[in-house]
């Protein structure tokens, strides 16, 4: 009998420790996706903002109203079809989204100084890293805030969106202030809930996509954070 619970208790800890490890690969996975993806973003940002043959056709005509609001787009076509999506698609809209979404920040390069945008980017990587720790690690239930954070994120989006007609400095500042609240918010039980759903019963197609739709809500949440940071600490020009 002593035997028998030995070994019932090895092949317990043998599994636990495997779906430690497949855990691990998955979070290491969606952040890999998350920093890759900054890393097109960013690109296409620089290269845009500081060529003036490309920026002055969009930013100086209508197209710029395409260009700010695509990302939106991009985000509600993810969420609906992300479960129809192969693993594959689903790679190819989000490294397209991330394209997208550098083109619509390229202004930030024609209105803010480039140390100051260097600045604000630490700034929000190391905020985002803190809170994106304490959601993987903390015992805490954060599901609980979920319908706040969601209700918060609504209200930010569509502020916003009128702020752009109305040109408002003072509803920038709430949106600012409010908007860092709910995206930090977001990144730890956007972390809790990507570990949570992990399943090493998951083929690899389900991992591959799980792993991709994670990253994009972490991908979000940090692009929002340093967007709303730099109306802060950004130098302008």
């Amino acid at each position: 009998m002593y035997e028998n619970e030995r070994r019932f208790g090895a092949t317990t800890a043998h599994e636990g420790a495997a779906f430690d490890e497949g855990l691990r690969q998955h979070m290491l996975r969606v952040y890999n996706y998350v920093g890759a993806g900054l890393v097109i973003t960013g690109l296409v940002a620089f290269i845009i903002g500081n060529t003036p043959a490309l920026y002055v056709p969009i930013f100086s005509s209508p197209l710029k109203w395409v260009v700010m609001l695509a990302p939106l787009a991009f985000v509600f076509f993810f969420s609906f079809k992300i479960q129809t999506m192969s693993a594959a698609t689903a790679q190819t809209t989000y490294w397209a989204f991330c394209g997208v979404m550098g083109l619509s920040l390229a202004s930030i390069f024609l209105v803010f100084t480039g140390a100051s945008i260097a600045q604000t980017f630490f700034i929000a990587a190391t905020m985002f890293g803190a809170t994106s720790l304490y959601g993987y690690v903390t015992k805490r239930d954060l599901s609980k805030f979920g319908s706040f954070l969601i209700m918060g994120l609504f209200g930010v989006v569509i502020a916003s969106i009128v702020n752009i007609f109305l040109g408002s400095s003072a509803l920038q500042f709430a949106i600012s202030v409010i908007g860092i609240v709910v995206f930090i918010g977001l990144t730890a039980w956007d972390t809790q809930n990507i570990k949570e759903q992990y399943s090493e019963n998951f083929d690899q197609e389900s991992r591959q996509k799980l792993a991709v739709f994670g990253a994009f809500s972490l991908f979000l949440n940090f692009v929002n954070i340093f967007q709303l940071l730099l109306n802060f600490t950004g130098e302008r020009e």
